[in-house]
C-alpha cells in the first residue's frame, strides 16, 4: 500500500514538474510573440515618421510676393488681343523687371542670372495663365505671389544647411543675404500647394504635381474593376455552384490557386506579348494597364467569391429548392446576394492591390515621362506608383519630398480602401 501510494506521488511530482516545463514553454512562446509584434510596430511606425517627416512639408509651397506690371508693350504691342500672340510675348521680362527692381545694386550678368533664378521657370507662364483668363489685366499692375525656384523653397523650409559650406550646398551666401531680405521684408510667403495635387510631372520640382499620375491611376483601375468584377465573379460562380467536379475542374481551380502567386511582372511580360506586341494596343494606355491588372487580380476576386459563395449555407439553397427554384433561381436570387459582401470585400482588396503594382505597368511602357494629365483611359499616362519610381530617381532634393508626399498619397487611398473593404464586411456580413 505504501509503495502504491509512493509511486502514486512520484507520478504527480512528475507530472506538475512536466506541466511547470509546459508553462515556462507557453510564457516563452508568447514572450517571444509579443515582442515580434512590439517589434513589427516599432518598424512601422519608423518607416511612417520617416515618409511623413520628409514628405509633409511638400504640401506648402512658397511664393515671393511681387508687384508685377503687365505691361501692354510686352503683352500685347498691337492691342489685338489675340491669344495665340499673347502667348509669344515675354513674361520672363514682366517677371524680371520687379526683382531686379527690389536689388538695384545687382550689376553683374551672373549676379543677375542667379538673381531671375530664384523665381520658378514656371513663373512666367503662371503670369500668361492669368492673361488668358482675364485679358483686362493687361496695363494694370497687381500684387502676385510669383512661385519660387525649387532650391529657395528648399533654404526657406530648413533643406538646406546653411552654416554648410558653399562648395556642399545649391545655393551660395549672396542667394542667402537676398533671400533673407525679401523674407524681412515679408515677400516671402509659404502658401497651400495645390499644384502638387492638380499639376501633372514636370522637369522643375516646385511645378511636379500627382494630377496626371492620380487621373491615370484613376482610368487604370476604372479598366480593371470593369473587367474584372463581372468576369471574376462569373467564373466563381460557374466554378462553384455548376461546373462537375471531375480532374478539368481541379485543374483549374489548381492554376487559379497558383495564379494568385506568381509575380506580377510576369503578367507585365504577357500584357507587352499579348496586347501591345500582338494586338498593337498603345503603349502607356491606361486601357493597357487595366487589361494587365485584370489578369492579376482575377485570381485573387476568383478566390474571394468563391469563399463567399461556400460561407452560405445549405439550407439557404435547399430551402429555395424545395420551394420549386430553379438551380439557376437559387444560385442567383439566393445564393449570390447573401454571397455579395464578401465578393465586394475581395474585389477591393484586390483594386488596392493593383494600385499599389509598379512592375507589370513599367513592362507596358507606362513609365514614360507624362506632362499632360491624360482626359481618358486611350492617352499615354502613368500612375501612382510609378510616379514614385519616377521621382525616386531624381537626384533634386525638393524631389526627394515630394516622393514622399506621393507615398503619403498613396498609403492614404490603399488605407482608405482597405477601411472601405473592412467596413462593408463587417456591416453585411451575416452570422449563420
Amino acid at each position: 500500500m505504501n509503495d502504491a501510494t509512493q509511486n502514486r506521488r512520484r507520478a504527480i511530482d512528475v507530472v506538475n514538474a512536466s506541466l511547470k516545463k509546459r508553462y515556462a514553454r507557453e510564457a516563452r512562446f508568447r514572450r517571444i510573440g509579443l515582442g515580434a509584434v512590439v517589434l513589427g510596430l516599432v518598424f512601422v511606425s519608423v518607416l511612417f515618421f520617416d515618409i511623413v517627416s520628409k514628405g509633409y512639408t511638400a504640401f506648402v509651397q512658397t511664393h515671393i510676393e511681387l508687384e508685377v506690371f503687365f505691361d501692354p508693350a510686352v503683352i500685347d504691342p498691337e492691342g489685338k488681343r489675340d491669344m495665340q500672340e499673347i502667348a509669344r510675348a515675354d513674361f520672363r521680362k514682366l517677371v524680371r523687371e520687379p526683382l531686379r527692381a527690389l536689388f538695384p545694386e545687382v550689376k553683374k550678368r551672373n549676379e543677375k542670372r542667379a538673381l531671375d533664378g530664384m523665381l520658378s521657370g514656371g513663373a512666367p507662364y503662371q503670369l500668361l495663365d492669368m492673361v488668358r483668363s482675364d485679358p483686362s489685366l493687361i496695363g494694370q499692375r497687381r500684387t502676385i505671389d510669383l512661385i519660387a525656384d525649387d532650391d529657395i523653397d528648399m533654404l526657406v523650409k530648413g533643406h538646406i544647411d546653411r552654416n554648410a559650406p558653399p562648395s556642399d550646398r545649391r545655393v551660395n551666401d549672396q542667394v542667402i543675404g537676398w533671400v533673407d531680405t525679401l523674407t524681412e521684408q515679408g515677400r516671402v510667403k509659404r502658401k497651400f500647394n495645390s499644384g502638387f495635387f492638380v499639376n501633372g510631372d514636370s522637369r522643375e520640382p516646385e511645378l511636379a504635381g500627382i494630377g496626371g499620375a492620380v487621373a491615370g491611376s484613376f482610368y487604370t483601375l476604372l479598366v480593371t474593376l470593369v473587367l474584372s468584377f463581372p468576369i471574376g465573379v462569373a467564373a466563381a460562380v460557374y466554378l462553384e455552384e455548376f461546373a462537375p467536379k471531375n480532374r478539368w475542374t481541379d485543374l483549374i481551380e489548381v492554376n487559379i490557386n497558383n495564379l494568385a502567386a506568381v509575380p506580377s511582372i510576369v503578367f507585365g511580360l504577357l500584357g507587352l506579348a499579348m496586347f501591345i506586341n500582338l494586338f498593337g494596343l498603345p503603349r502607356s494606355a491606361p486601357l493597357v494597364g487595366g487589361l494587365v491588372l485584370t489578369l492579376m487580380t482575377l485570381p485573387t476576386i476568383i478566390i474571394a467569391a468563391r469563399a463567399a459563395l461556400k460561407s452560405v449555407p445549405p439550407s439557404i439553397r435547399e430551402a429555395a429548392l424545395g420551394v420549386g427554384a430553379s438551380k439557376m433561381q437559387t444560385v442567383f436570387h439566393h445564393v449570390v446576394p447573401l454571397a455579395m459582401p464578401g465578393m465586394l470585400t475581395g474585389t477591393i482588396i484586390g483594386m488596392a492591390q493593383a494600385l499599389g503594382e509598379t512592375a507589370p505597368l513599367l513592362m507596358i511602357g507606362m513609365v514614360a515621362f507624362i506632362v499632360d494629365v491624360p482626359g481618358g483611359p486611350l492617352d499615354p499616362s502613368t500612375v501612382l506608383p510609378v510616379q514614385v519610381y519616377l521621382w525616386a530617381d531624381s537626384p533634386e532634393r525638393a524631389f526627394v519630398e515630394r516622393t514622399s508626399a506621393a507615398i503619403i498619397v498613396l498609403l492614404a487611398f490603399l488605407i482608405a480602401m482597405n477601411t472601405f473593404a473592412v467596413i462593408m464586411r463587417r456591416r453585411f456580413e451575416r452570422r449563420w
